[in-house]
């Protein structure tokens, strides 16, 4: 969408209305090929911002995935040891339960004695 340049009556008046038109035409011209070369500009670093986001995109997803998997193998790891605490424990709380019931049946079993 070309903008028309307008000039005064007097540029008219000592130009000439063809040469004022040729200059308007060119003035026209010239604005267009600004236009596609700024357009062409664009563009080329609109596709060079794309294929560099792209990159960026690739590096991130492959990073991700690389501690996807070092969480995973951490979260295994520490998994098993969680078990393992919780072993040790419930080992020791049963044994201190059957050593306080082992002393109250011990204790009921001396009072019906008496």
């Amino acid at each position: 969408m070309p903008v028309t340049a307008r000039l005064s009556s007097r540029f008219y008046e000592k130009m000439g209305d063809e040469a004022t038109a040729e200059l308007v035409n060119w003035l026209n011209d010239v604005d267009a090929e600004f236009r596609a070369q700024l357009r062409d500009s664009n563009d080329r670093n609109w596709d060079r911002f794309r294929a560099d986001l792209n990159t960026v995109k690739a590096e991130l997803r492959a990073e991700m995935a690389t501690l996807g998997s070092a969480l995973r193998a951490e979260m295994a790891n520490l998994g098993s040891e969680l078990r393992a605490e919780m072993h040790r424990e419930i080992r020791t709380l049963l044994l201190w339960m059957f050593g306080f019931w082992a002393t109250t049946l011990l204790a009921i079993a001396g009072l019906k004695l008496l």
